[in-house]
């Protein structure tokens, strides 16, 4: 998949002009989780995914595009620090940009549901302690449905995900499918919507990313 990314807002046009940005986004090569290979691919395949009337189009589309635009930055075979790992450096970016607490929270702390699931000794418990430390666990579940939704991911963690979410009685509200197309019972997305690179261009301007408009994509690519 080649996919571009076109801005919907004076902000969304900010963060994709932005050379660290977009260099994190022309990165990445087919892997486990991630055949798509670029990150940029995978944005856009998340973007796909939010519906034009969803009330939380533009929270979403702001995490999409930031969540995992700096994993080129890490630094593989060094140990975890705040500055060697990319959900705390996707924060650090986004605070520069919004002071939303909801967005940064959930931008540190996006992957943090997996890990539990795949590592915890107790993963209802820490599932548990993980929401009730973040400011909003409705954006939070909404953005983690989202990421885990894509080509790629083992939908055995969504399952459990939203099993534990309905048995906390935490089950976000989703919007209602258009044109009388039935959810998905598995995933966030609708599979009958084919991929689409985002619809809603600003007016007046380019393409703000695509793997053709980065410097050094197709090293990235091949990483």
């Amino acid at each position: 998949m080649t996919a571009s990314i076109l801005p919907e807002s004076p902000l969304e046009q900010t963060l994709l002009a932005d050379s660290a940005l977009r260099a994190g986004l022309a990165w990445g090569a087919p892997r486990s989780g991630h055949p798509e290979g670029r990150v940029g691919d995978h944005v856009a395949a998340m973007l796909a995914g939010i519906d034009d009337s969803d009330e939380l189009r533009s929270e979403l589309r702001f995490l999409a595009i930031v969540h995992d635009s700096f994993k080129a930055q890490v630094r593989a075979g060094e140990p975890w620090s705040p500055d060697n790992d990319h959900a705390a450096l996707a924060r650090r970016f986004a605070a520069g940009h919004t002071s939303d607490e909801r967005l940064l929270a959930t931008l540190e702390r996006h992957d943090e549901a997996y890990w539990i699931w795949r590592t915890a000794d107790d993963p209802e418990g820490a599932l548990q302690r993980l929401l009730d430390q973040l400011p909003d666990v409705t954006l939070f579940a909404r953005f983690v449905e989202l990421d885990a939704a894509n080509e790629g991911k083992d939908l055995t963690f969504l399952w459990w995900f939203r099993r534990r979410l309905a048995l906390a009685g935490r089950s976000p509200a989703h919007p209602p499918p258009a044109g009388g197309e039935e959810a998905d019972d598995v995933t966030t997305s609708r599979r009958s919507r084919p991929p689409r690179s985002d619809r809603r261009r600003s007016p007046g301007r380019p393409a703000s990313w695509s793997p053709s408009s980065s410097p050094g994509c197709a090293d990235a690519a091949r990483s």
